[in-house]
């Protein structure tokens, strides 16, 4: 039996299922707000004397608010499409990566030519271009040429870099799509929590009510007053704690959607509660070698560090100049013939003399520099295998729990509550023993939600430990 205090309009009882779906905490405060009429603007004001339509027209579009996004609630595949739309963080890497990319065709290039334009052999007595016979005016261009193969290996090092950064940016959306969905479900279990404590804290005061019902004709104790008193104090505490958690978890949210911090956020109370199987760790970790970005862009790090150790070997070989100049004569030879210009071919190259300081020092910092990268590659490796682990072993463990909440644990609980009430209406079981079994089904609620919540923030890690989403077996 359940009070008649303890039933809705329908005769059901009220309060103590988890499944239920509830109007989110926030709107309670919404009435408030609404009682209040809101400020005239500027607009407003100009808008009451007489104006042309068009100008009307001007003052509404210019006074209508632009929304931030869609009304509605915020689904999980939403906010992640959101966040890699407009992430500030995003867009940097993004825009270095694009940066980086036009590097290669430059790295791939021979230096610019030079022209020179010179006088030669003037005579400073009287500054004359006929006087002297070997006084010219040279126009030269010249050219340099790296040793054969160093402008392919100077773009193949800037093609693996820009390549490295291209995958930086898909492993940046891996995580930023990861840490959207761990807040997402964040928030999802705090609005289960905060429903939870709604429906307990009407559950309490109708416990009051019967309480001090019976202890008003004689049948009940006033400490059985204070007690449910007391429960709902608590609860009141509790429903503060989660409002401020939830308030921070909707800022964290709403920056990494590059929204103001303190945007109102409604996420969908409904969901379904199933799991798919996964994948096993060794297919999973097979996948994460194919595929995951961070692998391919150490990877890709590992190749830059060989081209440069490579390049580096070139240096032991010198580079070359060449040029030609054409020298323009004035005046006459002493037999009156005019004097012959000049033709002049050039060819330079380095020596590369100092090879114990320079070049074979320069070999050594590469190839410890490629053992780096590699060093850095196979740590990558253990570190991308023990998130796929951790990952896999953190689901299964939620999984149970919920499993193990649902199926056994919350029907026990409730089959518990509804037992002790209905003694308690015959003065068969004390008020202390019925408020207990309200408060441990209202704990076991919150954990089942909770528990939900870790499983599927598991399943966001696991995500972005492989690199895709396609994690769970086909059915």
């Amino acid at each position: 039996m359940v009070p008649r205090g303890l039933l809705n309009q329908d005769g059901e009882k009220r309060g103590n299922s988890a499944y239920c779906n509830h109007d989110q905490p926030s709107q309670r405060y919404n009435k408030v707000f609404m009682d209040y009429p809101p400020t005239p603007s500027i607009f407003t004001l100009l808008a009451g004397k007489r104006r042309t339509p068009l100008f009307l027209l001007l003052l509404f579009f210019l006074a209508a608010p632009l929304p931030l996004r869609a009304a509605g609630p915020l689904s999980l595949e939403q906010a992640v499409a959101e966040a890699l739309k407009g992430n500030p963080s995003l867009a940097a890497i993004k825009a270095r990566a694009d940066a980086l990319a036009a590097i290669p065709d430059q790295a791939g290039t021979l230096p610019d030519p030079k022209m020179s334009v010179k006088m030669l052999n003037l005579p400073v007595d009287g500054f004359s271009n006929t006087q002297e016979p070997m006084t010219q005016l040279q126009i030269g261009f010249s050219q340099s040429l790296p040793f054969p193969g160093k402008l392919r290996l100077r773009k193949e090092v800037a093609q693996a870099i820009a390549d490295a950064a291209g995958f930086g940016v898909e492993e940046l959306r891996l995580k930023l799509a990861r840490d959207v969905k761990m807040v997402w479900w964040n928030l999802f279990f705090l609005d289960r929590a905060l429903e939870i404590v709604d429906s307990n804290q009407t559950l309490l005061r109708q416990f009051v009510e019967v309480a001090e019902s019976k202890y008003s004709v004689g049948q009940g104790l006033q400490q059985d007053v204070l007690l449910a008193q007391v429960e709902l104090s608590k609860l009141l505490d509790q429903q503060i704690h989660l409002e401020g958690q939830r308030r921070n978890e909707v800022i964290r949210l709403n920056t990494l959607l590059d929204y103001p911090a303190t945007a109102p956020v409604t996420l969908p109370a409904g969901i379904i509660e199933g799991f798919k199987p996964l994948l096993d760790e060794t297919q999973l970790m097979a996948r994460a070698e194919a595929i995951r970005p961070l692998l391919a862009m150490r990877e890709r790090q590992v190749e830059a560090a060989r081209l440069r150790l490579a390049l580096a070997k070139k240096d032991y070989y010198p580079d070359f100049n060449l040029g030609a100049a054409y020298g323009l004569r004035n005046g006459t030879n002493p037999d009156g013939s005019s004097r012959d210009d000049f033709a002049s071919i050039m060819f330079s190259m380095n020596l590369p003399i100092f090879t114990a300081t320079k070049q074979d020092r320069a070999v050594d910092q590469r190839n410890s520099e490629r053992l780096r990268q590699r060093y850095a590659l196979e740590d990558e490796r253990n570190q991308v295998a023990a998130a796929i682990g951790q990952a896999i072993s953190d689901f299964r463990r939620s999984e149970e729990k919920v499993t193990l909440f649902k199926t056994g644990i919350i029907p026990q609980a409730s089959q518990t509550v509804a037992s002790m009430l209905a003694g308690y209406q015959v003065n068969k079981v004390d008020f202390l023993n019925v408020v207990r079994s309200q408060i441990t089904l209202y704990n076991y609620q919150t954990l089942y939600w909770k528990a939900f919540s870790e499983a599927n923030q598991a399943l966001a890690r696991l995500a972005a430990a492989v690199g895709e989403e396609n994690i769970h077996e086909h059915e």
